[in-house]
């Protein structure tokens, strides 16, 4: 007791031999588990998600750029090698939002602004409903369209063997 009388409560927490498990959390206060430590997610993560997202919309025929286009298809007829899906994706992940820079080839004859607009709301949606991270922009830039009679440099060509 202190000199008015009132009784100083400790700051320290006690263990309660009789309370198990359940109720040393309690005792603790961490409140939800959930919450006890930090989620990192690397910007591989996002933009593998971004990639895949953005395949899927009608309209896109490929991601990345002409020089980027051409390594990954040399890469992907070695052996072993596979798609790269974070190709012509960028992200930069902070703790709780990212932003993303996405480079599209669209098929031609498809309205570019409408398959922006539709690469956006399914980028969008992905990323947020998979990580949890608030994607404040998602950058589009289209830097050719599939010509219809266009060799597709992305598929493998048949070889004479």
């Amino acid at each position: 007791m202190t000199e008015t009388g009132e009784q100083k409560t400790s700051q320290t927490l006690r263990k309660d031999p009789g309370q198990g498990l359940a109720g040393a959390a309690t005792a603790r206060g961490g409140g939800d588990p959930g919450s006890r430590g930090r989620t990192t997610i690397a910007d591989g993560v996002v933009e593998k998600i971004a990639g895949l997202a953005a395949r899927d919309v009608e309209g896109v025929h490929a991601m990345g750029g002409g020089l980027a286009r051409t390594f990954g298809a040399v890469r992907d007829r070695v052996p072993g090698g596979s798609k790269s899906v974070t190709r012509g994706v960028k992200a930069e992940v902070g703790e709780v939002q990212t932003a993303l820079d996405l480079e599209i080839v669209v098929e031609y004859g498809v309205a570019i602004s409408d398959v922006a607009q539709d690469v956006r709301e399914n980028v969008i949606a992905a990323v947020e409903r998979m990580t949890g991270l608030e994607v404040v922009e998602v950058n589009l830039a289209v830097s050719d369209v599939k010509l219809p009679d266009e060799e597709d440099e992305d598929e493998p060509q048949g070889r004479l063997q």
